[in-house]
């Protein structure tokens, strides 16, 4: 077979005007980089030259790498030593072209005739070097081919593309050994600033297996509990307070059953034998789907939260009952005042029905109450309207529709808004009559929640004209603290209030 003067090999190498490191201090730097140590003798290398040595028919091939002071044989065959002195190496000159590099003859070569590689043994007659260059433009080595004796025809085309092909193959090997460690030390380094993390975190951090095994804890278990880190659910036992133990171990075996993220609070025993309240919290991770998952878990300390709770409770049961007090002071006071002078007795109804009304719903939102804050703006709206029954179970004002949380703060204009209402009603329109009604339909639409407020079996009614301090009020309460809107339709059944008001501003 016959080939064609130009070689394919030329064009799988890099281009001739390619820019090397001329710099050795800096090509230096870049072979550490491959960390050669580990490819001695590597088995991809190691076929690589036997293929190069049966496509050329030479006794010797080796992978080189040129170090500052030695020349290094990586892996090869047809040699028994593993290095040579930089000074006398063929693939240091090899290695600054940027193409095959062939001695047909190294006695009748200027540049090696007198190298002591050719005057004492092996007395390299013939060689032929691949250059081996790094994608920085790095001169490595050389992916060479040696013989004892001359070749006066040398190398085919088709031999001179292999070798291309296989210094390329060598190459990527090289690359990918350089790849896995830069990959490898980021995976270190993420580690390690993970570690650093989690060790610096003030709160204890614990992981545990598939299995349910705790298999690490942060530094701060010993700094806290001064003792060694459970192994097992079974052993966390002898940490937790008695009284809490039962309850918090019974959720963490529900959550593990069933992969939900646990949370608990329980007293956690310190070093010096006291007890703190902590909050648990912990989560399972799978890091591929369908494998089972580890759980991360930290606990956090949160007694001084827990105390400040607790008093701050006491404190509102202390300001709430004071409140009350304050209502039924006022109240008193004000039925004293209306007998002593009987021509305020209707202004003095009116103001101790509204003070009621306020107690009712002050009852309702304050800390510990079978019906607190913790509860919706429909008990509050039925808690308000109690007066209005004719009998225990039958309500003249009657709630219905969703169920939307209310907070204290909204409490006392939500109170006076529907306690003025109530009053008109019980004066002028429905709850004036004996088979009068009101309905009142609390509707959750996003944002904002309707109240609809509808008389029936009441007299009829019309607009009164000029606007009294009881429309003021309400106007004041809905749009300045409730960020709300209302308007009212005075049909011939019964007077219509649409109430638009804040879910967040009630809720608050």
């Amino acid at each position: 077979m016959k080939f064609h003067e130009t070689s394919t090999a030329e064009t799988i190498l890099p281009p001739p005007d390619v820019l090397y490191l001329e710099d050795d201090a800096a090509r230096l730097d870049v072979l550490e980089s491959f960390a050669p140590d580990a490819l001695e003798d590597d088995p991809e290398l190691s076929a690589i030259t036997a293929f190069a040595a049966k496509l050329t028919g030479m006794p010797i091939a080796q992978v080189t790498l040129v170090e500052e002071e030695r020349q290094r044989f990586l892996a090869g065959e047809g040699l028994d030593v593993k290095e040579t002195p930089r000074d006398v190496s063929f693939c240091d000159h090899a290695m600054r072209s940027n193409r095959l590099m062939e001695v047909r003859d190294a006695t009748k070569d200027e540049r090696f005739a007198n190298n002591g590689l050719v005057t004492t043994p092996p007395r390299i007659r013939y060689y032929a070097g691949q250059p081996l260059i790094s994608e920085e433009g790095a001169p490595l080595g050389a992916l060479c081919v040696i013989d004892a004796k001359p070749h006066a025809e040398g190398l085919n085309d088709f031999q001179r593309e292999g070798l291309a092909v296989l210094g390329q193959a060598v190459m990527r090997r090289l690359q990918f050994r350089r790849d896995t460690l830069q990959a490898r030390k980021q995976i270190d380094e993420r580690e390690e600033r993970m570690r650093r993390i989690i060790e610096g975190l003030p709160q204890i951090a614990w992981s545990a297996d598939a299995t349910g095994r705790f298999d690490y804890f942060n530094a701060h278990w010993r700094e806290t509990v001064g003792d060694t880190p459970p192994a097992t659910a079974d052993d966390w036992r002898e940490f937790i307070h008695p009284d809490d133990w039962q309850e918090a171990y019974d959720e963490w075996g529900r959550c593990f059953a069933s992969g939900e993220e646990y949370g608990a609070e329980y007293r956690l025993k310190l070093a010096d034998g006291s007890y703190a309240w902590m909050l648990a919290l912990a989560v399972p991770v799978a890091e591929r789907a369908n494998e089972p998952a580890r759980w991360f878990g930290t606990v956090t300390d949160i007694d001084e939260t827990r105390r400040a709770l607790e008093e701050r409770d006491l404190l509102a049961h202390e300001l709430s009952h004071r409140i009350k007090n304050l209502f039924a002071v006022v109240i008193g006071l004000a039925s004293l005042k209306a007998r002593r002078q009987p021509e305020v007795q209707s202004f003095v109804t009116e103001l101790t029905d509204t003070l009621r009304a306020l107690g009712r719903a002050h009852e309702f939102v304050r800390v510990g109450h079978a019906a607190s804050s913790h509860e919706d703006l429909y008990g509050l709206l039925e808690a308000l309207f109690e007066p209005y029954a004719r009998e225990a179970d039958e309500h003249r004002v009657r709630v219905s529709g969703d169920h939307v949380p209310v907070s204290a703060a909204s409490a006392t204009p939500l109170a006076l808004v529907f306690h003025e209402l109530a009053t008109n009603s019980a004066k002028y329109g429905a709850l004036s009559t004996d088979d009068g009604h009101v309905t009142l339909v609390v509707s959750d639409e996003g944002d904002m929640v309707r109240l609809r407020w509808q008389e029936h079996g009441g007299p009829p009614v019309s607009e009164a004209g000029a606007e009294g301090f009881g429309s003021r009020l309400v106007e004041m309460s809905v749009k300045g603290q409730l960020g709300g809107t209302w308007e009212r339709t005075f049909a011939p059944e019964g007077l219509v209030v649409d109430l638009m008001v804040s879910k967040a501003a009630i809720a608050r």
